[in-house]
């Protein structure tokens, strides 16, 4: 029987393209190849699909040089009709080369055009089986203001907020501070559909909001304003659960500062000081099967699909979810894979699970 191909998709069109492009090296390198064919598929800044190497050591994730997808003149064409599974690619003298057919595809994207439903909704007109997350639980997550609300709804506790638009704080910005003022300092500022902790800011006093705001509008044209929590950071993955069974949350792991303000950028990717990630965290029985089970309702409020990693503060007065994501960081050294490895699931079948549980998908 012929090894189903998955295209690995990657790069993208947000800030995040880097982080993707290092989850690719990480992927390509640990997805096993006596079961899966593999095609890479890279999209350019500027939003081009092309073909990429199958080449793991040129999408490594270093910090003085972070990985790209750059346009090589090759364009991907994609199945021409809902349910054709056909797949080639146009090389730069015109010529187009048959790629077999594709059973399914891997889109490890972070940010807008790739986590929030767009590349979804595309896939699902052409009728193309895809891992992870669809298009409302994409959409949902990659929106935090709205992701709140769903949680609200469902009775999960968030962190209380205000959500404030780019024109509104341009038109009276004394309003917008008065509104703050009922959350408790300190505050993080962050874009609504931003990811990788890209655009947020701590605020320790109301003289630093502007700035806040100004460095979370370049990223988005809607931000939040939190109050920030005191607690511990727990993070749990979900995976959906597959042959009619439920879903099932890991071993939580915890993010533990030293030093650093927040678990930024550069603490998460760049291997910066100040901050360790630890899996399993260090909880009490009690305290694991609060946040998995509230993990799962989480999971479930937003309908959840494939997979995420949910996001708490452990407070004195019980567990409060941050957020969701739902292709949360991916690459080897990430928080969801590490919980998954520390509950038994190697990265590698960590991989082969995603795309599993798509093929069942369809052919359930």
């Amino acid at each position: 029987m012929d090894k189903p191909a998955v295209v690995v998709l990657f790069g993208g069109r947000s800030s995040e393209h880097s982080i993707s492009s290092a989850t690719a090296g990480g992927v390509l390198r640990a997805i096993n190849r006596d079961r899966y064919r593999v095609i890479p598929v890279g999209i350019t800044r500027d939003g081009a699909f092309v073909l990429e190497d199958d080449d793991p050591d040129k999408f490594a994730l270093d910090p003085s040089a972070m990985p790209a997808v750059l346009d090589n003149g090759t364009r991907i064409v994609w199945p021409e009709a809902a349910g054709a599974h056909g797949f080639a690619v146009r090389r730069t003298d015109g010529t187009i080369d048959d790629l077999g057919s594709v059973d399914v595809v891997l889109p490890i994207l972070h940010g807008p055009h790739g986590e929030d439903g767009t590349i979804q909704g595309f896939f699902d007109t052409i009728e193309l089986p895809y891992a992870g997350g669809g298009v409302l639980d994409s959409a949902l997550c990659m929106d935090k203001h709205f992701m709140k609300v769903a949680l609200q709804h469902a009775g999960v506790p968030v962190a209380p907020w205000i959500t404030v638009r780019q024109s509104e704080w341009r038109g009276d910005a004394d309003a917008v501070a008065a509104r703050a003022a009922h959350l408790a300092l300190p505050w993080f500022v962050k874009p609504a559909r931003a990811g990788s902790s890209v655009g947020v800011s701590k605020v320790h006093g109301t003289d630093e909001l502007a700035a806040a705001l100004e460095v979370a509008f370049a990223e988005d044209d809607k931000v939040l304003v939190e109050e920030g929590l005191t607690g511990r950071e727990i993070e749990v993955g979900v995976l959906e659960g597959r042959d009619g069974a439920g879903s099932r949350a890991s071993l939580p792991g915890e993010i533990v500062l030293t030093t650093r303000e927040f678990y930024d950028f550069e603490g998460k990717y760049l291997g910066g000081d100040g901050v360790e990630v630890v899996c399993p965290a260090d909880l009490s029985d009690q305290e694991r099967d609060a946040v998995q089970a509230m993990a799962l309702r989480a999971f479930a409020a937003v309908d959840g699909r494939g997979l995420a990693r949910v996001d708490f503060f452990v407070t004195d007065s019980g567990p409060v979810v941050n957020e969701l994501n739902t292709m949360p960081g991916f690459t080897p050294i990430s928080m969801f894979p590490k919980c998954w490895i520390a509950s038994g699931l190697s990265y590698s079948d960590l991989i082969s699970e995603l795309i599993d549980t798509a093929l069942e998908r369809v052919a359930g």
